[in-house]
């Protein structure tokens, strides 16, 4: 019963799409009994054949797109995955990055005063350097003096 009722909407609406009038048309009673007499040739069993198909169809569509969403969100869930795993390795090296400065910090805190005496020590070989070249020139001078007062 359900099935002629299907039947007769599908019918009435091919006919409506196929005429492509508005559908508050009115009816003449001859109208309806073509429409009746067309399912009756067509018979029933073309109709819902068409129906289960159509519906078969729809079902075949829908699964592939649900499928296809499912595997957009695996694929969403996997690159998830991955970025939580390079972050978490970022993370790690970030912190042994912060462990290794800490470590060169207090290195560099360790040997800041060897690194002062060493710039005091470049600083008087620096000051013994000018006081070794004034003292030849000074020699020199004293020499060429020498040398002036021996000729006389």
């Amino acid at each position: 019963m359900a099935d002629v009722a299907i039947a007769k909407a599908s019918a009435s609406k091919a006919s409506a799409e196929t005429s492509k009038e508005p559908e508050e048309r009115p009816h003449s009673e001859s109208t309806e009994a073509a429409v009746e007499t067309g399912i009756e040739a067509t018979g029933q069993s073309d109709v819902a054949e068409l129906t289960r198909d159509m519906f078969s169809k729809m079902t075949d569509y829908l699964r592939g797109d649900l499928a296809s969403t499912a595997e957009d969100y695996k694929l969403l869930e996997q690159m998830n995955r991955l970025t939580t795993d390079k972050y978490g390795e970022m993370k790690q090296m970030g912190l042994e990055i912060g462990k290794s400065m800490k470590d060169l910090n207090d290195k560099y805190r360790n040997i800041q005063p060897y690194l002062d005496q060493i710039d005091q020590v470049e600083e008087s070989v620096a000051n013994l350097e000018q006081a070794a070249l004034r003292l030849e020139a000074y020699s020199k001078r004293l020499e060429a003096k020498f040398k002036q007062l021996e000729k006389k």
